[in-house]
This record gives structure tokens, C-alpha cells and sequence, in this order.
């Protein structure tokens, strides 16, 4: 046997891993295994043409995350969604990709709201200078890449910009959530939900944030970050699924 055909099993493992997690973790977060709906991994292997020790693993970790749960003799149990990990980046993706998208923005930016003025705060009174001319570099790049429309690249400095908050404001709860935020953001982009360009009134207030950080105004900072997230989060509540109605 040449040596490329032995390693083809082991590289298509992780391929054939991910393609069932990613199939099952949309389905019962779609709801459409509603909870209690047992799952075999017999049946579960023949539909998937995988094998065992595939099919285990990605169940291991649905299981892991709770949205099944093993019972003997019967096998795995969809679990209702007050049981899941919902913090959990894969949980809120599947969630984004499926009709429940607009619940799981929602509750989402309600989290922002809660967090982000907060940090944005904390981080005006501990940010490192390095961190504090970042954070202000970062929006200037925004301002840049939105203006011309490169929302790919412009994703990638606004998740850096709103991780950098959270990691600044040395508060391990709030940067425990960097991933959440990162996914949201990723999710608003990849659905078609962010304006193209982004919003002025979103570039100014993520600008606004920067000075105030930079200046030490936590107070300043605050208020412009519970702008900006209050701004998303009434966008999202009006229900218009417009894309440019939903800043970033």
C-alpha cells in the first residue's frame, strides 16, 4: 500500500468528523429533532456513511455541549434548549445558520448590551498604552474599510477592535466572552445583515469609544459603546431583517 493511501483514512477522519457535527449541531438547533427524539448512532452511521469511531466522536461532543443527552438503552436524547451551552461559539453558529437566526442576534446584542459599555469603561482605566493606541488604530482602519466597502477585512478589524475591549478591561468574565462576540459579528456579516458601507453613525461611535479610552474617559467610553449596541440591538428588535438597517 503507497503511502498516500495510508494516510487517507486518517486525513479524511477529521473532514468526515466535522461534516456530521456540523450536519447534526445545525439540525437540533434548527429544531428539526425536537427534544426527546432519540438519535442511534446505528441509524446515525447509515445515514452519514461513517464509521463508529467517527459517528462516537461527533456525538461525544454534542453531548458535550448538551444538545443530547446518552440514555441507556435508548440512545441519544435531543435535549431542550434551556439545557444547551448557548455561550458556546458552535452552538451560536448553528443557531445563526438556521431559522432562528433573529432570536439568537437578539438575545446576542441584549448580552452586548449588558457587557460591552462595561468593559469599554474598564478599559479606559487599565488599557496599556500599546492597547489604548490599538484600540485607536483599529477604528481609524474601520473608518477605511468601511468607507470603501471591504467588509471582509473590515469584519477582521472589528472583531479585533471589540476582542481588544474585552481583553483590555481585566475583567476574565467579560473576556471569557471575546468568542461570542467574535461569532455574532461574523454571523451579521456572512447572513447579509451588515450595510455596505457600515453605517457613519457606527464608525463614529467606534471611533468615539477609541478616544475615550485613549483619554482615560470611562464614563466617555461607556456611553458611546451603549450607543453603539443599543443602536444594533433596536435595529434587531424593530424586525426590518434589512441590511441596512442593522449597524455594526
Amino acid at each position: 500500500m503507497s503511502e498516500a493511501a495510508r494516510d487517507a483514512p486518517r486525513a479524511s477522519a477529521p473532514v468526515l468528523h466535522d461534516a456530521v457535527l456540523d450536519a447534526l449541531g445545525l439540525e437540533i438547533a434548527s429544531g428539526q429533532h425536537a427534544p426527546g427524539t432519540a438519535l442511534t448512532l446505528e441509524q446515525l452511521q447509515q445515514r452519514f456513511g461513517v464509521s463508529r469511531t467517527v459517528m462516537r466522536e461527533a456525538m461525544r461532543i454534542l453531548e458535550s455541549l448538551n444538545l443530547v443527552h446518552s440514555r441507556r438503552r435508548v440512545g441519544l436524547v435531543v435535549q431542550p434548549m434551556h439545557r444547551w451551552q448557548v455561550l458556546d461559539p458552535r452552538v451560536i453558529r448553528w443557531r445563526l445558520d438556521g431559522p432562528g437566526r433573529a432570536d439568537q442576534l437578539r438575545t446576542l446584542t441584549e448580552l452586548r448590551v449588558a457587557v460591552e459599555p462595561l468593559a469599554a469603561a474598564a478599559a479606559a482605566q487599565h488599557a496599556t498604552v500599546a492597547e489604548r493606541e490599538r484600540l485607536r488604530t483599529l477604528a481609524a482602519r474601520m473608518r477605511q474599510l468601511g468607507e470603501a466597502g471591504e467588509l471582509d477585512a473590515f469584519l477582521q478589524a472589528d472583531v479585533e477592535f471589540h476582542a481588544l475591549l474585552l481583553q483590555a478591561c481585566l475583567n476574565e468574565m467579560f473576556t471569557a466572552l471575546t468568542s461570542v462576540i467574535a461569532e455574532v459579528l461574523a454571523g451579521r456579516t456572512e447572513h447579509g445583515l451588515m450595510p455596505k458601507p457600515p453605517r457613519p453613525v457606527a464608525l463614529d461611535l467606534h471611533e468615539h469609544v477609541a478616544r475615550c479610552v485613549a483619554a482615560g474617559d470611562a464614563r466617555g467610553a461607556e456611553v458611546a459603546m451603549r450607543e453603539l449596541v443599543e443602536e444594533v440591538r433596536d435595529a434587531i428588535t424593530a424586525g426590518s431583517g434589512s441590511a441596512d438597517a442593522v449597524p455594526t
